[in-house]
C-alpha cells in the first residue's frame, strides 16, 4: 500500500483544521469509557455534523486517507489497524452521563457509534451516531460547546483529549461573557481559572480505580496531559494544588488562550467569536440605546421602578433587556397590555424599601414577573 504523499497530506490537514466540534457540555463532563483512538474517532466524525442540518439517518462519512491523515498512520499496516479500531470503538467504548434534574441525577450509558461500514474497493466509511447521542450533538442551543477538531488530532493521550475539552467548556464561557453584563468578575474569573475536586476529577478521566498513588496519578492524569495540550493546542494551562488538612483535596487550573496561534478557521462563521473588544463595546452601545428605546423602559419609568441613576447604567439597561423584558413580552402575549400595567403597580407598591448600594432591580424585576406568569394572579387579587 502506498503511502498518503505530501501534497495530499497537507491538503487533508487543512480541510480537517477547518473544521470545529460542537458538543453539549453534559456530554463533555461524562465519563468517556474508551481509550485514545476510539475517543479521537469519534470526535472526528462529530466534526463531520452540521448542526444547522443534521445529518439523515444520523449517518456521516467520512475517507479512509482523512482517518489516517488524522492518526498520522502510513505504514502498510494501517488497513488492519483501522478495522482493529473500529472493532474496539463499538465492543468496548462508551459514554456515562450524569445529568442533573429536579429531583437528583438521571445517568445515561450511550454507545455513540454502533455501526460502521467500509470496504476494500473505494475510500468511503459510513459512520452511523446512535439516536440516544445526536441530542448532545445537534441539540445545541445552549450549554455546549465549540473547539477545534485540529488540537485535538496532535493529542496522544485519553487524558489529554478529556482534560482539553473540559478547559474549552470553562475557557469558552469566559470568552462568551466577558463583555455582558451577567456575570460578576469572580465568576469570570473563575471559567478561566476552574477548580476541580480530586475524586471528580478521577470520575472525569475515568481513574477513580486507577494510580492509586497521587504522584502516580498527578504525573500520568495532570502533568503529561497538560505538557501535551500546552504543546499542540491553542491553551496555556498551569495548576496548583490546594490541600485540604494534610491532603490534596483539588486542583486548580488557569488557562491562558496563546496569542498569534494558528488561524482559527473552525470559528470563521462564528460572529460572536470573532468579535474584537472594541466590537463588543460598539455592540454594546447599539443594544443600549435599543434597550433604552424599548416601550418597557418607558413603562418602568412611569411606575417609578426605574430612576436616571438606573437609564445611566448601561450594565443595568442591558440586564433588563436580557432578562426581564423577554418575560414582558410574554405576560403582554398572554395577558396583555393592561395586566403588565397593573403587575408594574402591584411590584412599585409591594417592594421593599432597601439602599441603593445593594439594591439589584433586574433580578427583583425577573423574579416577580416570573413568579406572576407562574402563578397567574388576577389584576383584582393584586389590586387587594
Amino acid at each position: 500500500m502506498q503511502k498518503i504523499d505530501t501534497g495530499e497530506r497537507n491538503k487533508q490537514i487543512q480541510e480537517i483544521s477547518s473544521r470545529k466540534v460542537a458538543e453539549h457540555n453534559d456530554l463533555i463532563s461524562s465519563v468517556a469509557k474508551m481509550d485514545k483512538t476510539p475517543l479521537k474517532m469519534f470526535e472526528l466524525a462529530v466534526s463531520c455534523i452540521d448542526t444547522d442540518a443534521p445529518p439523515k439517518d444520523n449517518i456521516v462519512f467520512l475517507s479512509k486517507k482523512e482517518l489516517f491523515t488524522f492518526f498520522d498512520v502510513s505504514d502498510n499496516d494501517k488497513h488492519r489497524r483501522f478495522k482493529e479500531a473500529v472493532e474496539k470503538m463499538q465492543e468496548q467504548a462508551f459514554f456515562r452521563i450524569k445529568e442533573k434534574k429536579n429531583r437528583g441525577f438521571k445517568f445515561k450509558r450511550i454507545v455513540p457509534i454502533p455501526y460502521v461500514e467500509w470496504n476494500d474497493y473505494n475510500d468511503k466509511v459510513l459512520i452511523r451516531f446512535d439516536q440516544a447521542i445526536m441530542p448532545y450533538l445537534i441539540d445545541l442551543k445552549n450549554n455546549f460547546t465549540q473547539y477545534a477538531i485540529s488540537d485535538i488530532m496532535e493529542l496522544n493521550s485519553k487524558y489529554s483529549i478529556i482534560l482539553y475539552k473540559w478547559f474549552s467548556m470553562s475557557y469558552n464561557q469566559f470568552e462568551h461573557y466577558q463583555y455582558k453584563p451577567n456575570r460578576t468578575k469572580k465568576q469570570l474569573e473563575d471559567y478561566k481559572s476552574p477548580r476541580i475536586i480530586i475524586s471528580d476529577l478521577r470520575e472525569l478521566t475515568d481513574t477513580v480505580d486507577d494510580y492509586s498513588r497521587f504522584d502516580n496519578f498527578e504525573k500520568r492524569v495532570i502533568k503529561d496531559a497538560i505538557k501535551e495540550i500546552n504543546s499542540f493546542t491553542h491553551f496555556n494551562v498551569e495548576y496548583k494544588k490546594i490541600k485540604k488538612g494534610r491532603s490534596i483535596d483539588s486542583i486548580q487550573f488557569h488557562i491562558v488562550k496563546k496569542a498569534n496561534w494558528k488561524d482559527e478557521n473552525y470559528k470563521r462563521n462564528d460572529v460572536q467569536a470573532q468579535l474584537t473588544e472594541e466590537q463588543n463595546q460598539a455592540q454594546n452601545q447599539v443594544n443600549y440605546a435599543v434597550a433604552v428605546a424599548n416601550p418597557f423602559t418607558m413603562k418602568l419609568i412611569n411606575s417609578s421602578l426605574l430612576y436616571a441613576t438606573d437609564i445611566a447604567n448601561q450594565e443595568t439597561i442591558l440586564e433588563l433587556a436580557e432578562s426581564v423584558y423577554p418575560v414582558y413580552d410574554k405576560l403582554v402575549k398572554e395577558l396583555g397590555e393592561d395586566a403588565l400595567e397593573t403587575h408594574m403597580d402591584y411590584v412599585r407598591r409591594k417592594m421593599v424599601d432597601y439602599s441603593n448600594d445593594k439594591k439589584n432591580i433586574v433580578k427583583y424585576l425577573s423574579i416577580s414577573a416570573k413568579q406572576y406568569l407562574n402563578s397567574r394572579l388576577s389584576k383584582q387579587q393584586m389590586k387587594e
